[in-house]
């Protein structure tokens, strides 16, 4: 977890907003979700690299050299430069990624060379849960996801994630508990609210 506020969370924090919770994806888990991907590139490689030599060995010994040889590497081998592009780009990104939640909204921080961020009104969250595969155990962290809605167009959901956070369960109840508050806040007139407590411009303090 880190200390002080990310200097892009604290451009854009709001008046009245709080960080309650911040932190960084643990990079060994984080740069191991590409596995999959890494995997196939490899199996691709290698069935190019021995249709090579059976090329080499139908034509009586002769490769393919020089510029076709590079065409054919190239042009062939797009699905293994693809997989270890993903994968460098997931590693240069961990460096820069930063997930917060606040008393208004999840934060997210990302990018390589620039810096992306998205935040995430409490209201717009549908469901939220936890996820902790094999990887993940190994490293004791999981990956926190929530629902808002948005789905592919062949209708998979589409999820904002922590990705391989320590602590995930602790994280989850943190933003559950001030995600049922504020929307109790929100759905209930303040003037049905006592004195002492007269809606969300007061501080929020979690329990």
């Amino acid at each position: 977890m880190l200390q002080d506020p990310a200097p892009d969370f604290e451009s854009v924090r709001e008046p009245g907003e709080t960080i309650l919770w911040q932190g960084r994806p643990v990079f060994w888990p984080f740069a191991l979700h590409t596995l999959p991907i890494l995997v196939f590139g490899a199996i691709w490689g290698f069935m190019l690299f021995g249709g090579h030599i059976q090329f080499g060995s139908a034509h009586g010994g002769k490769s393919l050299t020089g510029l076709p040889l590079l065409f054919t590497m190239v042009m062939d081998g797009i699905p293994v430069w693809i997989s270890l592009g993903y994968c460098a780009y997931v590693v240069l990104v961990q460096g820069n990624t930063v997930y917060a939640y606040t008393n208004r909204r999840l934060m997210m921080r990302g990018g390589v060379f620039g810096t992306s961020f998205k935040s995430i009104d409490y209201d717009r969250i549908q469901e939220l849960d936890v996820v902790v595969g094999i990887i993940d155990r190994l490293f004791n962290v999981g990956t926190v996801r929530a629902f808002c809605g948005a789905t592919t167009q062949k209708g998979a959901r589409i999820y904002d994630r922590f990705v391989s956070i320590p602590d995930p369960y602790e994280v989850y109840k943190g933003i559950k508990g001030v995600e049922v508050d504020v929307k109790t806040d929100w759905n209930f007139p303040n003037a049905m609210r006592p004195a002492t407590n007269p809606g969300f411009k007061t501080a929020y303090t979690p329990r």
